[in-house]
């Protein structure tokens, strides 16, 4: 039986605090801040207020943990519990302009910053990396799982699917960036898909149970409908986006949208746009001629 990890500290992107949470450890690598933040400076502790961050916890140790008991003194990282996430996820950073303000392509522009897989190494990582409102215009953080090899429009578990998008004004949106990550990550959408990908799913975990190899990986498993997810920093406003696997499933999308809604707590008149990938694709721009959504929030969401 799976329990549930979850954090809720006292201040949002309190650098200064000196009551940090346990939660961030030292069994990760913590990613560099971007080149845009100012050098210079040590790197602190963000503690997050997220209420939406919880993920499932496999309760059984590995059979590493095993041996590791049988030493009559342990060391601290061996008595370290890591709580697994159901997938890996990666960090990408991206400007628009070079040093020498050269203007290069999207490809080009987009640099992996790290990839974690465990409640621990997220939040070592989490912590160092600088909020939208330290980013330089023309900015993007994208969050996407590991079976996306590029996050692109191109990419083979993207290219069917598509984006709902929010437009931010300036100053708010290291609250809704910090929400929709702790959201993604925290399988916060995992009922939006199909009763027929329900069904199918559940086939597949107790196929996977009972069947279950050393050679397992994330690989085997199906992908989850949300893609990732990405913030754009622009000189006049901020843009978040979530992106989902299948856009031509009017129902599941309508679910991300009002999952969407409740998680970043939006007014029911906030307005919201969807484009798919493949019209990205035709005019080469994520924002421009996308369907605006102005279908208001179910009272009984």
């Amino acid at each position: 039986m799976a329990n549930y990890f979850s954090n809720h500290a006292a201040s949002r992107f309190l650098a200064n605090n000196s009551q940090t949470t346990t939660t961030t450890t030292s069994n990760t690598t913590s990613a560099t801040q971007p080149a845009s933040q100012s050098t210079g400076s040590v790197p602190r502790p963000r503690i997050s207020t997220s209420k939406h961050f919880s993920t499932t916890v496999n309760t059984f140790q590995p059979t590493a943990s095993k041996d590791s008991t049988a030493s009559s003194t342990p060391s601290p990282a061996t008595a370290t519990q890591v709580h697994p996430l159901r997938n890996t996820w990666v960090f990408w950073f991206r400007q628009q302009r070079a040093p020498g303000n050269k203007v290069i392509s999207y490809e080009e522009g987009i640099k992996k910053i790290a990839a974690f897989s465990s409640v621990e190494s997220f939040w070592s990582l989490w912590t160092h990396l600088a909020p939208p409102s330290a980013l330089q215009p023309t900015t993007d953080y994208l969050l996407f799982h590991s079976g996306i090899r590029r996050p692109v429009w191109e990419d083979p578990l993207n290219i069917t699917g598509g984006k709902w998008i929010i437009r931010l004004k300036k100053g708010i949106a290291d609250r809704f960036w910090e929400d929709l990550v702790m959201a993604v990550v925290g399988d916060q959408f995992d009922d939006c898909r199909s009763a027929k990908t329900n069904e199918s799913s559940r086939n597949k975990a107790s196929l996977a149970g009972a069947n279950k190899s050393e050679d397992d990986n994330d690989g085997g498993s199906e992908w989850p409908e949300i893609c990732g997810c990405t913030i754009s920093v622009r000189q006049s406003e901020d843009i978040v986006t979530l992106w989902n696997k299948v856009e031509a499933d009017q129902k599941v999308r309508e679910q991300i949208r009002d999952t969407l809604r409740k998680i970043l707590n939006l007014p029911p008149t906030t307005v919201m746009e969807y484009k798919t990938n493949n019209d990205s694709m035709q005019d080469r721009s994520s924002f421009r001629r996308t369907t605006i959504d102005k279908t208001p929030l179910s009272p009984a969401s």
